[in-house]
């Protein structure tokens, strides 16, 4: 093996990992089962894929927290939902926040994100294509969803739930992988809420930087109260 190879081989792996879990349709259990393994390497992996996702959800977060809540960003409840290794998190804690938990399908990538020590709370083996029971209405002034709305992980309908745990004026910042957005109805979804008054779209960056071989769409949504008060049929 020539030097070359020995230098590409590594990101060639890594592009299949990142490939491979488009192919598992949003089943929990495929889903838990490929990202058990993953969960030490993946940091790693989507590194040399130039992975800045987590860095611009978390820089839209600081803007949102500036431009219209009035709490100080260290009294700021967020939600980081499909927390992963946390990588989310620890942007949100460099830029100031500190009231971050975090959920995840994986246990594993949950326990890799607890040993990051930035959230107050952890919980993994959660389904974001199910109700998320635990959690009361109104919980969160932020909720952000990055990285999840991609091929083979969760439906665009999940963006109901995650309305629902955030309170009346705050805010949902999700990414959206351009492949995704081309091969779902997220953007129906979107158009479906807006019409129920659940939410509004208060900005949305269309083909920004997102992982090596794809771009994303990003989102940032208002909730209105009507997210809280009563669950629209899923």
């Amino acid at each position: 093996m020539n030097t070359r190879d020995q230098q590409t081989t590594p990101e060639q792996a890594a592009r299949k990992r990142i490939k491979d879990t488009h192919a598992l349709d949003g089943d929990a259990v495929r889903l838990a089962h490929f990202y058990r393994g993953w969960a030490t390497s993946y940091e790693l992996d989507v590194g040399r894929r130039g992975y800045c996702a987590p860095i611009v959800v978390a820089e839209l977060a600081g803007a949102v927290q500036t431009a219209y809540l009035a709490s100080e960003r260290t009294a700021v409840a967020i939600l980081d939902a499909g927390c992963g290794t946390g990588l989310v998190g620890v942007e949100l804690e460099r830029l100031g926040f500190r009231l971050i938990d975090g959920i995840d399908f994986s246990e594993e990538m949950a326990e890799q994100a607890r040993k990051t020590r930035v959230y107050r709370l952890v919980r993994g083996d959660v389904d974001l294509n199910g109700p998320l029971s635990d959690y009361s209405s109104a919980s969160y002034d932020i909720t952000i969803c990055c990285g999840v709305f991609t091929l083979g992980h969760i439906r665009p309908d999940a963006l109901r739930e995650l309305a629902r745990v955030t309170r009346p004026n705050g805010f949902v910042i999700a990414s959206t992988r351009k492949s995704y957005a081309e091969a779902t109805s997220f953007e129906d979804e979107v158009r479906r809420l807006q019409d129920a008054g659940v939410l509004v779209t208060a900005l949305c960056l269309n083909d920004g930087k997102y992982i090596a071989e794809d771009s994303a769409h990003y989102w940032v949504f208002r909730v209105t109260d009507k997210a809280n008060a009563s669950r629209v049929q899923r």
